[in-house]
């Protein structure tokens, strides 16, 4: 079996036993006589698999028992919707904007009350994280909103911002399971599965119990109620059954292969092989300010478009793929979730070195 280094941002690359597991049960699982893309939400075998998902998930993540994990569909672009209609009391809240997601999901709680921008880094085309001290909180702020990860610009909150006792909410789509998080810190997480989870379709969020409520505005639909979905157990209506499982699967890998703080060891050990390179680099230069360099995207360039697209074409043929830069931002991203091997971010790393010696020999 020839498999490709697959360094998408999304959806993204899968441990290849999970894979393989979900091969081996795809016609019968677990002697249902059927697959679980066959098989009934409202049955005994699925309810086992979405009960077992949660646990393993809390146990990963350490999820005080005062919150509420929902298995949702949508990805992060509903939840920029869904989170204003829930958490809004005051019709005000503070945003915090690094990137594209954020830049959405501001623009979609304006639909529903004013959505402040405390703060961005878009003079510098989101390069950086800015400064997180001495913020301007609106004191009517509802909640606080920032995205952890910023998969497309490569950009990391390497702390977290002084909401002043103000609830944080955290698009973590990009970053969930990558390194240990204090849950507790936060009034809601939420993250579209397909860079660190699963397959797309699956949606997970984090949720404090006291925000559940039943006092939505009479316009928000009963599909975007977070309560309702925690009532039902994620069961409301039919969920991403087979994305579930494969989540679940996922954690069952992770918990058997060490937890997040194994992951968190070896995604540092995988994001300093590129760095230091690209700091050494002649050719290839980083696009981020390095105090706030993301762990799970990596962003790089050369010195002109002919020579990034180049290097694509070449690395794609070494079955390095899924290496160009987003297209509002250009150059090369090497995702490298934790499913990627640090055999694969080795092999990008040899042949960045090799495509740098022919580059320099030709100039």
């Amino acid at each position: 079996m020839e498999r490709v280094y697959n360094f998408s941002a999304g959806p993204a690359v899968l441990p290849v036993e999970v894979l393989q597991t979900a091969a081996d049960e795809m016609l019968n699982y677990k002697n249902s006589g059927m697959s679980v893309m066959e098989m009934s939400h409202r049955s005994k075998v699925f309810d086992k698999i979405i009960k077992e998902a949660e646990a393993d998930l809390r146990k990963l993540m350490n999820i005080p028992a005062n919150y509420k994990v929902l298995f949702l569909q949508g990805g992060g672009h509903l939840q920029f919707s869904m989170v204003p209609l829930n958490l809004m009391k005051n019709k005000v809240a503070d945003y915090i904007v690094t990137g594209e997601w954020t830049k959405k999901a501001i623009k979609e709680a304006g639909k529903y009350l004013k959505a402040n921008k405390i703060a961005s880094s878009e003079d510098k085309n989101f390069t950086y994280i800015p400064d997180l001290n001495n913020l301007n909180l609106d004191p009517k702020a509802d909640y606080v909103y920032i995205c952890q990860n910023n998969t497309i610009f490569g950009t990391r909150f390497t702390e977290l911002p002084d909401t002043k006792g103000k609830d944080l909410v955290s698009d973590m789509s990009s970053n969930i399971l990558s390194e240990p998080v204090d849950v507790s810190k936060f009034a809601l997480i939420f993250a579209g599965a397909q860079k660190n989870i699963g397959p797309a379709g699956t949606t997970i969020v984090i949720i404090r119990e006291d925000l559940l409520k039943d006092d939505l505005p009479e316009f928000c639909p009963t599909m975007l109620s977070y309560k309702i979905h925690a009532d039902k157990e994620s069961l409301y209506n039919t969920p991403p059954t087979y994305g579930i499982y494969i989540c679940g699967l996922v954690f069952k890998h992770l918990l058997a292969n060490g937890g997040v703080e194994a992951m968190y060891v070896k995604n540092l050990e995988k994001a300093k092989l590129i760095y230091d390179y690209l700091d050494n680099s002649q050719v290839f230069k980083g696009t981020v300010a390095k105090k706030d360099r993301s762990l799970m995207n990596v962003t790089f360039v050369t010195e002109s478009e002919e020579l990034n697209a180049r290097f694509i074409k070449e690395a794609t043929e070494a079955k390095l793929v899924n290496l160009k830069g987003h297209r509002s931002v250009g150059g090369m991203r090497a995702s490298i979730y934790n499913a990627m091997s640090i055999e694969g971010v080795k092999a990008l790393v040899d042949f960045m070195a090799e495509f740098e010696r022919k580059v320099l020999n030709e100039s």
